[in-house]
């Protein structure tokens, strides 16, 4: 039995865990790896303290700091398939059938984004195709990019770059916008924003790098030629596996601004929640707050 379970290994989950040991609990951090969407990421440049890491090196450092409290225990290369709270403990089950028990668990398995599964897409990731305009817009300031999607991320995203890049093609497959009008106002306020209606993305295309996005609009095909394209059709949350808990519409884990959910003792953090902002920063800072908030939880209970 152990004080707190933290299940998985992201910036969020390595802070929850790193916290919970430093305050003198028995931590347990379980995950598929340490690293996470950000040890997945290219350049990184809004990581603070670093002016620019690899998300190779970031996924390195976040795991040596991890290893430099050796009271906590890990298990690495294990896939969650269910946590659930039953009879006063938590209960965390492995696809390999391993059974952890804990008086509190804090979930950071964060979210990856949704595709558009088309040729290119995989070949070209962080070579030319990003999923997050914050993250690498400026990596694209001064050129030409194209945001594919049809809803706020998209417009959130085609507003931020218009403000950097030279022009930015936003890519739609259907005939309007299904977000905000205020938002949508804003972006078509923008001169060096092209709406493209629609459009069926059919393939990314480049040499070593993307160099363009193919589509058909109204059966006509052509080729934008834009050197970034961000992909902005939504996330897809880890969260399947946890039982009991309250999640929004888009399977997000609602917590408030402790980190808490709905099931006492459980928490969550970072881009698995319902935070607007999936960003490194973000989930580091939500990691942290939700081991402090699972500390006096457990101290509630003596």
């Amino acid at each position: 039995m152990r004080d707190i379970i933290v299940v998985g290994g992201g910036p969020a989950a390595v802070t929850a865990a790193i916290y919970s040991a430093r305050r003198g609990l028995d931590v347990l951090l379980v995950a598929k790896d340490v690293g996470g969407q950000a040890g997945l990421s290219g350049d990184i440049q809004n990581w603070t303290g670093f002016k620019s890491i690899s998300g190779a090196a970031a996924a390195e450092k976040l795991l040596d700091h991890l290893l430099d409290y050796p009271q906590i225990v890990t298990e690495i290369g294990e896939k969650i398939v269910n946590v659930e709270k039953a009879g006063g403990k938590f209960v965390v089950q492995t696809f390999d059938g391993k059974k952890f028990e804990s008086k509190a668990v804090i979930i950071a398995t964060g979210s990856a984004p949704r595709r558009i599964n088309v040729p290119g897409e995989k070949e070209f990731d962080n070579k030319g195709v990003t999923y997050c305009a914050t993250c690498d817009g400026p990596l694209f300031a001064k050129k030409d990019v194209a945001v594919i999607g049809g809803a706020n991320s998209a417009l959130d995203a085609a507003l931020m770059l218009s403000k950097i890049c030279r022009k930015v093609f936003l890519i739609n497959k259907n005939a309007f916008f299904k977000g905000e009008k205020a938002l949508f106002d804003q972006v078509s306020s923008q001169k060096n924003v092209e709406f493209v209606y629609n459009a069926k993305t059919i393939a990314i295309t480049g040499g070593k790098m993307a160099s363009g996005v193919e589509v058909e609009v109204n059966g006509v095909k052509k080729t934008i030629s834009v050197p970034g394209v961000f992909v902005n059709i939504g996330r897809i949350p880890a969260t399947d596996f946890v039982k009991g808990v309250e999640l929004d519409e888009y399977k997000h884990i609602k917590t408030d601004r402790l980190g808490q959910t709905n099931v006492p003792g459980l928490f969550a953090a970072g881009d698995c929640t319902n935070t607007p902002d999936a960003q490194i920063v973000v989930a580091a800072g939500e990691g942290c707050v939700a081991s402090l908030s699972a500390f006096k939880y457990l101290h509630s209970l003596k």
